[in-house]
């Protein structure tokens, strides 16, 4: 398999999904209007290691835990839809020269899959590896994970997961493998592709880039 993986917030858009969504979501009134600085404060909590992944994903689904699977489906749809103006055409170019060479487009994204795949879908990228959020038994969202967070180190366990169920090979016997991220939390995954890519790279991620003779995209 040839296997062209991307990161999506900061990435292949240039903001915070959950961010995005949050405002898109008070504006249509179904949070209330302080509901994104209450998130962007969460964001600074996990910034500054006083949150882990899991309280951020607690922080972007725990508001919306009341909706029914049907509204959340409508509103995940109509965000995407929104949202469309918004993507560079750059990273639609990205995706799009990928796709013509032959190669498995996948979003690989730390940002929950009730989100993350109207993004997968705009970009035209072939499938989604996302953190799953949990859901009681009347399909409502408890604000948990599902297993492990698709972030950090564990994107690689659900990368290698997403290919045993394509029965592929593993991602180090793959014919070629790339990786577009901007954090350096993403380091695990972008060491073991053959080519890595840092696009808008935070401070450790630049450096760690330029001593390695990566690839750094401006975005």
């Amino acid at each position: 398999m040839q296997l062209a993986l991307f990161d999506l917030d900061h990435t292949l858009v240039p903001f915070d999904s959950g961010m995005a969504w949050t405002e898109w979501l008070a504006v249509q009134g179904v949070l209330p209007a302080d509901a994104p600085q209450r998130h962007l404060d969460s964001c600074r909590e996990y910034v500054a290691g006083r949150q882990d992944i899991r309280g951020l994903h607690r922080a972007t689904v725990g508001p919306i835990a009341h909706l029914t699977p049907a509204e959340l489906a409508r509103l995940a749809q109509s965000f995407a839809d929104a949202l469309s103006p918004r993507l560079p055409a750059a990273s639609q170019a990205l995706v799009a020269r990928h796709r013509d060479a032959g190669h498995r487009c996948v979003l690989v994204t730390a940002t929950t899959r009730l989100i993350a795949e109207g993004f997968a879908q705009q970009f035209g990228l072939h499938d989604l590896i996302a953190t799953e959020s949990a859901r009681d038994a009347a399909g409502h969202l408890t604000g948990e994970v599902i297993g492990e967070p698709c972030w950090g180190p564990h994107k690689i366990v659900h990368v290698e997961a997403w290919l045993a169920r394509q029965s592929a090979p593993r991602l180090a016997d793959c014919a070629f493998s790339a990786f577009y991220s901007d954090s350096a939390s993403d380091l695990p995954l972008l060491e073991v592709v053959q080519q890595p890519v840092a696009v808008r790279p935070d401070d450790r991620l630049r450096r760690v880039a330029l001593e390695r003779g990566w690839a750094v995209f401006a975005g």
